[in-house]
């Protein structure tokens, strides 16, 4: 046992954060992304929604400061009247951080283009968060 890691990282999850390095992506996703199809690398947290994993990896996880956006997130198809409230979840999460300095805003991204975004990531969080849209990529930076 460690102290003052939240326990809802696996070690498995604990371990690939400490493998990225500077400027590597991870993303974590909703109950709906093709997590397996797409991932280089999987970590399974099935039964968590993504706002708790989130909040328990900006403990440990640096954002990069030198780009204009760390944390991106999938945009609404044009036309999908689909309600996004757990952006404002993210947001408050973000800001409640040891990186708030770090995250101005997010970055919105197009379906196809997070999918292609999501193949090259380090690896791909699969969670079992019901919100639609609710996918998160973050950018790693240097501590």
């Amino acid at each position: 046992m460690l102290k003052n890691i939240p326990c809802i990282l696996s070690p498995e999850l604990l371990k690939i954060l400490m493998e990225m390095g500077h400027g590597d992506e991870i993303v974590i996703a909703d109950g709906n992304f093709p997590s397996a199809s797409i991932a280089q690398k999987l970590i399974r947290l099935d039964g968590h929604g993504v706002s708790p994993i989130l909040e328990a990896i900006l403990k440990l996880f640096p954002l990069d400061p030198y780009v204009e956006k760390a944390v991106g997130l999938m945009q609404l198809v044009p036309g999908d009247t689909v309600e996004t409230p757990i952006w404002d979840e993210y947001r408050m999460i973000l800001e409640a951080s040891d990186e708030s300095e770090k995250f101005d805003d997010f970055e919105y991204i197009e379906r196809a283009t997070f999918y292609e975004r999501a193949k090259k990531a380090y690896a791909v969080v699969a969670t079992s968060e019901p919100a639609l849209y609710a996918n998160v990529v973050l950018k790693k930076g240097c501590v």
